[in-house]
């Protein structure tokens, strides 16, 4: 490969491609590739359902022997913090995979560069390219690489927002939260979510994501900062 940001990430990657066409989708977003996938080819989408098994597998196996002590809850909490949108984007950032993007004009325009869904899912994509091009012991030797530092800096279990406000509500005697959609903005491929959550007798807080998931989590971390003040 020409030296150049696809060079930078492969070095990043630690491989040269045998079928350089596989890293190439994994880095061209389904906005900039409608009507011309090569027929017989692997779209970004595949390769970025088959990075996310490589993923999950092989944090799990590095917490299974990183932590033998914790029980199985524990383990899986440390998992959804360590393969969620969020760190998968930092991750892209680490590697230079923003720069690598092929993205229709629009999406460019709009910020995909710096949107942590497409950047998580093209991180993904990038490790299924791996995977498919190299077989499992590459894949999971990048993965390792990128994510033992991650893994290794938080001590204890993760307490997701939502977790600590359910306990808090419960500790108090008081119903779960309830969380609800209140508007929805931005395009269908990009959306922004407003959720509110209500607990018994404190005012409603709301918080915005680019999925449920995430205004949940930031609508949680607002009313954990409200009662907890």
């Amino acid at each position: 490969m020409s030296e150049g940001p696809i060079h930078h990430l492969s070095r990043q990657l630690g491989h040269d491609f045998s079928r350089p066409e596989l890293l190439s989708q994994a880095l061209t977003h389904p906005s900039a590739s409608k009507g011309r996938k090569d027929k017989g080819g692997m779209p970004y989408e595949r390769l970025e359902f088959l990075g996310d098994r490589v993923l999950g597998l092989v944090v799990a196996e590095m917490l299974f022997h990183r932590f033998p002590n914790e029980p199985e809850g524990d383990l899986a909490k440390r998992h959804a913090a360590l393969v969620r949108r969020e760190t998968l984007a930092d991750v892209a950032h680490q590697i230079g995979l923003p720069a690598c993007l092929t993205l229709a004009k629009g999406e460019t325009e709009s910020g995909g560069r710096n949107n942590p869904g497409i950047l998580a899912d093209a991180c993904e994509a990038v490790i299924g390219a791996l995977y498919a091009d190299a077989g499992f012991a590459p894949s999971a030797l990048f993965v390792r690489r990128l994510w033992t530092p991650l893994m290794d800096a938080v001590r204890k279990p993760p307490k997701d927002a939502k977790t600590a406000l359910q306990e808090w509500a419960q500790g108090l005697g008081k119903p779960l939260p309830n969380y609800s959609v209140v508007g929805q903005d931005g395009p269908p491929h990009d959306p922004v979510f407003v959720v509110a959550v209500a607990v018994d007798g404190v005012e409603t807080a709301t918080g915005t994501g680019n999925s449920k998931r995430v205004a949940e989590q930031a609508a949680a971390k607002a009313m954990l900062e409200k009662v907890t003040q």
